[in-house]
């Protein structure tokens, strides 16, 4: 559930009582960007990475950052005590802006409404982690700039509700053959313990646990590329798995009702997963950003 404090356009204020204008260009054309980081005890996770990764989405859609990194990292530390948020997730937006007429061309000068909530993290179901998750596969529909963390998702939500008609946590995602990622996911495949995803560019959004699953693997000496994957490599995958900055990395043990390798959560995955969570630990006690 949303935590009751949130912040807008620079101040606090209880989440039932922030209003924003109709005429606002998030509201009329999806006209702004997002960025979600996890909090762990009490700790916001990889900040800098987010951030940065927010001025990108920012300089994509040809918008100034309204906020430097140390304002974001007060705001986000605010967020997190006056929420007395331990276990979270941070959701930090910046639109256009409003004005008085809807039109496609923006005039310069209109003023940024920036927004930003949190979220607490219920606990992870232990069998996601014991047994894996399903997924189901679809072709990409989504528009061509998928590096942009833009809030216009309407093909995300529909693919997304693929999966939950089919009873499956994810769509996997596919594009003229080849894997792309999730509807809201990075995807890694491992084949004779090899981990592949496919590689950053603007078919795809360049994942900030991803690249915690890369730091990871290196640490643990295992060998993690970046290459793309066609569906029949994805299919015939040992062990597949999903990043995303909410819940770290999941095990897809089922495709589409086929079992995925032996059908468990596979040992590279649980090795790596032990790594994250102790990833986590030792960030606890050093500075966020």
């Amino acid at each position: 559930m949303p935590l009751p404090i949130c912040y807008l356009n620079g101040s606090y204020l209880a989440l039932e009582q922030a209003k924003v204008s109709p005429l606002d260009r998030a509201f009329l054309f999806g006209d702004a960007v997002y960025e979600v980081l996890p909090v762990y005890a009490s700790r916001a996770f990889r900040l800098r990475e987010h951030l940065d990764r927010l001025g990108r989405s920012l300089a994509g859609i040809r918008m100034s950052a309204p906020l430097s990194h140390g304002d974001w990292a007060k705001i986000c530390r605010e967020l997190i005590s006056r929420n007395s948020a331990v276990e979270a997730y941070l959701y930090l937006q910046v639109t256009r802006g409003a004005e008085l007429a809807r039109n496609h061309v923006w005039p310069e000068g209109l003023t940024p409404t920036v927004f930003a909530y949190a979220t607490a993290l219920d606990p992870l179901p232990a069998a996601f982690l014991e047994q894996g998750v399903s997924a189901v596969t679809a072709q990409d529909t989504r528009w061509a700039r998928r590096d942009i963390k833009s809030t216009a998702l309407l093909a995300n939500i529909l693919l997304k509700k693929l999966a939950a008609d089919a009873g499956a946590f994810e769509t996997i995602l596919l594009e003229n053959g080849e894997l792309t990622e999730g509807s809201s996911t990075t995807v890694h495949v491992v084949k004779d313990g090899i981990i592949r995803t496919p590689p950053n560019g603007r078919r795809i959004l360049p994942g900030t646990t991803r690249d915690v699953v890369a730091e990871l693997a290196a640490r643990l000496n295992l060998r993690s590329e970046s290459s793309g994957v066609t569906e029949a490599e994805l299919r015939a995958a040992d062990e597949i798995w999903l990043a995303f900055s909410t819940r770290g990395v999941l095990p897809v043990t089922t495709l589409d009702g086929a079992a995925v390798g032996s059908g468990k959560p596979g040992p590279l995955f649980n090795r790596v997963n032990a790594a994250f969570t102790e990833y986590t630990r030792e960030l606890a006690a050093t500075p966020d950003l």
